[in-house]
This record gives C-alpha cells, sequence and structure tokens, in this order.
C-alpha cells in the first residue's frame, strides 16, 4: 500500500488522472491524501467531486479555502466571484449529495507521522492544540447548525489567535489560519492580501513555517494553499500546490518514501 499526497486540484481532472496513471495509483490498495482545494478555477470541478468521493475511504480530503466558498456560495451567503467555476456542481442533480459530502471532510489529517492541512497553522499552536481546534470547526460544520457557521465564517478579525477567544471568533481564526494562512508576524498576527512569491512579502511578517518559535516545528506537515511558493520539500514541510491551475504542474509524494511524481498541466497557461 502506498499513500500518495496531492497538491491543489481546483477542478483539474484531467491533470489528476494522468497524475495518478504516472503513479500507477491502486485503488483497491493505495490511499490518497488531497491538501483542500478540490474546486474551483478549473473547468471540472464537478467531476473531480464525483471522482474523490467515489473513492471513499481510499481518499482522504482536508478542506480548503475554495471549498468552503463554494459551501456558502451554495448556502446564499456568498455571491460568486468572477472568475469561479461553480455552476456545474450548483445545477447538478447530486448537488446536496456532493455537499453534505464536503461539508463532513476534516479540517486536519494526522496520520503515519504526517499532518496534512490546507494553509498553515499559527506559530502558538502545537500540532496536538492544532487538532483539538480543527474539530472544533468540523463539529460546527457538521451540525444541524452549520448554516449559522457559514454566516459567520467570514472575515478577517481576529488577526490573532488568543486561547480565551469564543464564539464566532474563535472559529473564524481557526478557519482562516488552516484555510488561509500564508504569512504572519513572529506574535502570530495574520496578513491575507499577499499571495505572491517569498520576496515580495511586507515587512515584519514571514513565511508561517519560517516563524523560528512556532510550536509546530519539525513535525512534518503536508499542506498546498500559496502557488507562488511552488514545491517545498523539507524534513518537516511538504508543500505541494505547484500551480496546475496556472499552467505549471500538479504534483504528489508518495508518503512512504518521498518520491515526487508531476504531470504538466500546460493546457491551463494564461497568456
Amino acid at each position: 500500500m502506498a499513500t500518495y499526497a496531492i497538491g491543489d486540484l481546483q477542478g483539474c481532472h484531467g491533470p489528476l488522472q494522468r497524475l495518478l496513471t504516472k503513479c500507477s495509483f491502486s485503488a483497491a490498495d493505495d490511499q490518497l491524501w488531497f491538501v483542500g482545494d478540490l474546486v474551483n478555477r478549473g473547468p471540472d470541478s464537478l467531476a473531480i467531486l464525483r471522482f474523490v468521493k467515489s473513492l471513499g475511504d481510499q481518499a482522504v480530503v482536508v478542506l480548503g479555502n475554495h471549498d468552503l466558498h463554494l459551501l456558502t456560495v451554495a448556502s446564499g451567503f456568498n455571491k460568486a466571484h468572477r472568475g469561479d467555476t461553480l455552476d456545474e456542481i450548483l445545477n447538478a442533480l447530486d448537488r446536496d449529495e456532493l455537499l453534505h459530502w464536503l461539508r463532513h471532510r476534516p479540517m486536519l489529517h494526522r496520520a503515519a507521522g504526517y499532518t496534512m492541512i490546507h494553509a498553515g497553522l499559527l506559530p502558538s499552536w502545537s500540532v496536538d492544540q492544532a487538532e483539538c481546534l480543527a474539530h472544533e470547526v468540523e463539529t460546527a460544520l457538521r451540525s444541524s447548525d452549520y448554516l449559522d457557521f457559514l454566516s459567520h465564517m467570514y472575515g478577517n478579525q481576529p488577526i490573532r489567535w488568543r486561547d480565551d477567544l469564543s464564539g464566532w471568533e474563535r472559529l473564524r481564526v481557526i478557519t482562516n489560519g488552516l484555510t488561509r494562512l500564508r504569512i504572519c508576524t513572529e506574535q502570530g498576527e495574520m496578513e491575507f492580501a499577499h499571495k505572491g512569491e517569498l520576496e515580495t512579502i511586507p515587512s515584519g511578517y514571514m513565511p508561517w513555517y519560517d516563524v523560528p518559535t512556532r510550536l509546530s516545528l519539525g513535525e512534518p506537515i503536508i499542506c498546498g494553499h500559496w502557488s507562488a511558493l511552488g514545491l517545498k520539500l523539507e524534513s518537516d514541510l511538504l508543500a505541494l500546490d505547484t500551480g496546475c491551475l496556472w499552467g505549471r504542474c500538479l504534483s504528489a509524494v508518495r508518503l512512504e518514501d518521498r518520491a515526487l511524481f508531476q504531470v504538466h498541466c500546460s493546457e491551463y497557461e494564461r497568456s
């Protein structure tokens, strides 16, 4: 049995199928870990959802910001953005079944010595604490009152974690850290405007994984979300968003030996 961690798909079904062929993926024996953002911006979000759902326990998915965006649009709490490609899902006959399945995906997955999240971990969070905090959001998403959570989920405040946070502010910071974080101060103040390369990070901020005092340091973490960062493979970090949607690559790492598999996504090149 092999376990393959795969970067952000965002509706890119064709490259995923080519990547699985390159990995010699066996649906009977192997498992796929997806770092979130299964949907949106690419052309085949519906096909991606149906395929990954069909894998059952052979697929592990953590939720990304685009997956949550789909849930809020479907629930009427957010409008589709320019460039969104969600209509096919929203108009599908199996829409409700797919959205129910998506809403019950985890925010964090921990197994085999790895922790997988979509975006990042705030520096004051140990992996143990992050796992507990992720469960709080998962409980809100899976409850009968999940619409209340979705209606309060968006916002940039508070910008920093405090253990005494409660209510919607607490859940919002957890969600922002796990699904939106790229950079922060050493004290853990998040900044959400920057999406570019390392050289353009604003003064006073750094990549979340470079905070020298972060409590998760040394714990192997798998993430995506930051396409401008690209592939980053270190002893305690596997950053796998290699910009398939932007015409670069879709990447997978076999966790047992850290072998890298990639396919080019030239069909999505932007002029």
